[in-house]
């Protein structure tokens, strides 16, 4: 290897090392400005959110394929767990690790003909998807409750049970540090720069000898699984779940909080699920004009970020630093 090239190896260690580090610390000194339980219900939303856009980025943002669906893998693992739990009477952990096996099996099973598409064809097939997942969990009310939902017990963890917001701050950030390093060690590992080689040209790809079909289910299943883990946990928190959980404004949710933070970034996805989760709760202040400051916001910040939020302030501060 080139002295250049390791050099930029060392710089990307310790860039991820330094912002793997940099989550942990905000995560633990984050208590001290919590002043009461709805800004920890606040924090609490906004790591659940950057558990599912963490997979999300890894799918749209290395791998090129849209998702316009992924709400339906939530809603999966959140009425899996709690279905397993209130009706079956699983321990909550064994249901959650039960209800995500589910959801992956469901990826891998549906993946593998819709990815198959691109473009605008991909993103109405996960859109489909997506539709299907919430109609199902709307109509089956004698299984899911139907519109109205239902009840989850609460979360149990090496047997003490995981009540209030305090305790749930900690679960829920240390998922959040975990899904972290998973998607970076996954990024920075042979099937990583595959996904980023199918990203540039597929084409490309195959010649060279990747096998694009089996890397883009890999990661939409990868994908599903933080998914359906954030999905699983909301349940447990919140001790109720709705199919809203699974709807198509939810999933357009979650893709704007990717493409806000900067696609291609994992740190970005954090960003833009915790900028696009707090701003809603600030703008409540403004009432009858809550949706136009917010759309202006998203407006301004997309003709000056356009590479999203974290990708434009770091090539930034690297051209200040040149």
């Amino acid at each position: 290897m080139s002295s250049r090239g390791s050099a930029s190896t060392v710089r990307w260690a310790h860039s991820r090392n330094g912002g793997l580090a940099a989550l942990a610390l905000v995560i633990a000194l984050l208590p001290f400005a919590l002043a009461n339980n709805y800004l920890y219900e606040v924090a609490i939303l906004v790591g659940l959110n950057a558990i599912v856009c963490v997979g999300l980025n890894l799918l749209i943002g290395y791998a090129g394929q849209i998702s316009l669906g992924h709400a339906g893998f939530f809603g999966l693992g959140a009425y899996g767990s709690a279905l397993l739990t209130s009706r079956y009477g699983w321990p909550p952990l064994g249901a959650l690790i039960a209800a995500t096996a589910g959801v992956a099996l469901v990826a891998f099973v549906v993946g593998r003909p819709i990815l198959r598409l691109k473009g605008h064809y991909l993103a109405m097939a996960t859109l489909g998807l997506g539709v299907i997942v919430s109609i199902v969990l709307s109509t089956e009310d004698r299984v899911t409750g139907g519109p109205d939902g239902m009840s989850v017990p609460p979360l149990t963890l090496f047997g003490f049970a995981v009540v209030g917001e305090h305790a749930w701050y900690w679960v829920v950030g240390a998922c959040l540090l975990v899904a972290v390093w998973l998607a970076l060690n996954l990024i920075e590992s042979p099937a990583g720069r595959a996904l980023r080689a199918l990203h540039t040209s597929e084409v490309a790809a195959e010649i060279i000898g990747i096998d694009c079909a089996r890397y883009k289910v890999m990661v939409f299943v990868v994908s599903a699984v933080f998914a359906a883990v954030a999905g699983a946990l909301t349940a447990h928190y919140s001790g109720f779940v709705t199919p809203a959980k699974a709807s198509f404004l939810h999933s357009i949710e979650l893709v704007t909080m990717v493409v806000f933070g900067g696609m291609a970034s994992t740190f970005g996805a954090v960003v833009g699920a915790a900028v696009l989760t707090v701003l809603p709760q600030a703008l409540t202040l403004l009432k009858d004009y809550e949706m136009v400051v917010f759309g202006a916001l998203m407006m301004l910040t997309m003709i000056f970020f356009p590479r999203g939020v974290v990708p434009t302030l770091g090539a930034y501060l690297q051209r200040r630093a040149r």
